[in-house]
């Protein structure tokens, strides 16, 4: 490649605006600790997330960048000067869902419920309109699809909760791998930003943040990105603010050895390899970046 058309390829990965995203839950309310830890057991546990999603959005003020903030309805109503203080510091407000079961565990009828009344709720306290969802553990599947027609019902504009790869707990692997409209069961169509994947040797690969910005080295994430925004295309990135909380409770005996070795692996590493992504890509809201697409 000579030196123009490298600098040309600079110039249009840098040019892309990515969106960034936080999926605002605590450290025992994850995928990795579900039927180990029961609901019925969190207001025992030291809460966290608010000082963990002050951690993340100091960080983003730092780095002049605005993300959207897909917040648990549960965690909301605990705490609503942070969901305030999100909105205030200029981020977009989304739902993550009420109680953070996977929408495969639920009926029809609990997640249509959870999906209402989390958008309500935020939308009361933070005094901003809710366009978009995020399922617990990406659980919008092809045995889900009809939670797409629930999300339309709800009022809801967008989708990120599709992750078009192969995985044991989620997964829409023949999804498209870019923006969309995808489909629901009515026929009826929403928007759909699904979760980034690059590809090596025709096979998609998951560059979009959590477990995989932890557990496999930084260059693979920024590869990934990389080759999205070459292509024109923008990335979205998401965390966990307990990502950024090395010193948070440990609670490996309630979680197999998978489950902690995913969780806690690479905790310490997070916030200085998120400060070097926010450096090296430019990031702003999933609405923003649909905006800017022409989605919304």
């Amino acid at each position: 490649m000579d030196a123009v058309s490298a600098s040309a390829v600079a110039r249009s990965v840098t040019d892309v605006m990515n969106a960034i995203s936080v999926d605002v839950e605590d450290y025992y309310q994850v995928l990795n600790f579900q039927g180990r830890i029961d609901h019925s057991e969190w207001d025992g546990f030291e809460s966290r997330v608010e000082r963990n999603t002050d951690t993340v959005l100091q960080a983003f003020a730092d780095a002049g960048v605005k993300g959207t903030f897909f917040t648990l309805g549960c965690v909301a109503e605990r705490n609503p000067e942070l969901v305030r203080r999100i909105v205030d510091s200029g981020h977009e407000l989304a739902s993550h869902g009420w109680s953070h079961a996977p929408i495969t565990s639920l009926t029809e009828a609990v997640a249509a419920d959870e999906m209402v009344r989390s958008k309500a709720l935020l939308e009361d306290l933070g005094g901003v309109p809710v366009l978009g969802f995020r399922a617990p553990s990406f659980s919008v599947t092809e045995s889900t699809r009809w939670a797409l027609d629930a999300l339309l019902e709800a009022g809801y504009r967008y989708d990120s909760s599709v992750f078009p790869v192969r995985h044991p707990d989620y997964g829409m692997p023949a999804a498209p791998d870019e923006i969309h409209r995808i489909e629901a069961p009515s026929g009826r169509t929403i928007v759909e930003f699904p979760m980034t994947v690059a590809r090596f040797l025709g096979r998609a690969v998951p560059v979009a943040g959590g477990g995989y910005f932890r557990l496999l080295p930084y260059g693979v994430t920024r590869w990934g990105l990389r080759q999205v925004n070459r292509r024109g295309r923008p990335g979205v990135f998401y965390l966990h603010p307990w990502e950024l909380d090395p010193d948070q409770p440990d609670l490996r005996d309630r979680a197999s050895r998978l489950g902690a070795f995913r969780h806690y692996t690479g905790l310490k590493k997070t916030a200085p390899r998120l400060r070097r992504l926010l450096k090296q890509f430019r990031f702003t809201s999933l609405q923003d970046v649909l905006v800017e697409r022409g989605f919304l």
